[in-house]
């Protein structure tokens, strides 16, 4: 792995401070409550879980972290928990020494009116008309701002990965969005986006959200740089595309042998087509109780797919772009950021050397 810059932190100062905000803000008390129990990866010794308080990691501060993409606007104010989780997750990332925040500024309009249809971004930028909530929520300023700051973090993110081998983006909502309109509360399809803005790499979406990505299947028709592989519950409109396949699996709580041979006809997939860059949607609603999801998976199964998905992209030094996706379950503090955190500590473990 190349090694950071020395400078990392834009003004880590201030990403703290506001970070304390956006969790103060969502009733999430700072730190974590000692009742909340994270699945981590085998420690060789059997131990599988233990206390947030301790964390797992070690103490010094020179070791690997995550470089990871966030911006206090991304946490705006939504019906669901899709945004509302974003500032939790990225401030217990970095409290537990698993991430190290970069803050994307907002991406340029051009960029997303070159992706998606003119009228419907100027729709979104405007909040006028239908189109301005065709992701499912009502607009307001805060989530148009929190969505132009996301698919700022999407391009970042896509350039720390190729520089570091890895990186996230603390974000959410972007398989489901088309051209012409978002869809199933995303807005821009910011997994479409890295691969236009970066046409000299082969960007391969590994999406194992709940749902489909149909949005992504779209643009695969559009930008020859652009592979879709999604694992799923739920179709969600998917057809399947000459680089667009789609993986339905059936409730995997009993068997998690199905989930791990569609992994590994991804991994042939990624063999065959060689891609510069993986983009992971790491979504938590495949899980057993999330009230939007059907795969029924359980925490440690959940585990289990982000530790195969890392440790394969390390192996074969395949530089990954990690997003969180979906996850709906509420409380968020007790039953979501435990699921997120959890992709951070498989990616942590995979890559600390």
């Amino acid at each position: 792995m190349k090694s950071r810059p020395e400078k990392y932190h834009p003004d880590s100062a201030t990403v703290d401070a506001l970070c304390r905000l956006v969790c103060a803000y969502l009733d999430l008390k700072v730190p974590m409550p000692d009742e909340l129990i994270f699945m981590l990866p085998d420690d060789g010794e059997g131990n599988l879980e233990k206390r947030a308080e301790d964390g797992g990691m070690p103490s010094d501060p020179s070791r690997f972290v995550i470089p990871t993409c966030f911006s206090p606007l991304y946490s705006a104010e939504t019906p669901t928990a899709s945004m509302r989780k974003l500032g939790p997750v990225a401030w217990h990332a970095v409290e537990q020494g698993l991430a190290e925040v970069e803050v994307p500024a907002p991406i340029d309009p051009v960029k997303l009116r070159r992706l998606h249809a003119p009228e419907y971004v100027d729709a979104f930028l405007s909040g006028k008309g239908p189109l301005a909530s065709s992701q499912g929520w009502p607009w307001t300023p805060q989530i148009r701002d929190g969505v132009l700051a996301i698919n700022g973090g999407q391009l970042l993110g896509a350039k720390l990965a190729l520089e570091h081998g890895i990186a996230a983006n603390v974000a959410q909502g972007f398989h489901h969005a088309g051209r012409a309109q978002g869809g199933g509360y995303c807005t821009f399809n910011g997994l479409a986006l890295v691969a236009q803005e970066f046409p000299d790499h082969r960007v391969m979406v590994l999406d194992c959200d709940e749902h489909g990505g149909n949005g992504t299947e779209e643009f695969t028709e559009r930008l020859p740089n652009l592979y879709n592989f999604s694992i799923n519950g739920t179709r969600f409109g998917m057809r399947g595309g000459d680089r667009s396949i789609c993986r339905t699996v059936r409730r995997v709580t009993d068997d998690f042998g199905r989930y791990r041979q569609a992994l590994d006809d991804a991994f042939d997939m990624v063999e065959t087509w060689r891609p510069d860059l993986v983009l992971y949607q790491a979504g938590a609603d495949p899980h057993i109780n999330d009230p939007l999801g059907s795969l029924g998976m359980t925490t440690e199964q959940m585990l289990e797919r982000d530790r195969i998905v890392f440790e394969f992209c390390q192996r074969k030094g395949l530089p990954i772009l990690f997003v969180l996706a979906g996850g709906y379950q509420e409380p968020i503090r007790s039953r979501l950021l435990p699921l997120h955190l959890n992709t951070f500590r498989a990616a942590y473990a995979a890559y600390r050397g």
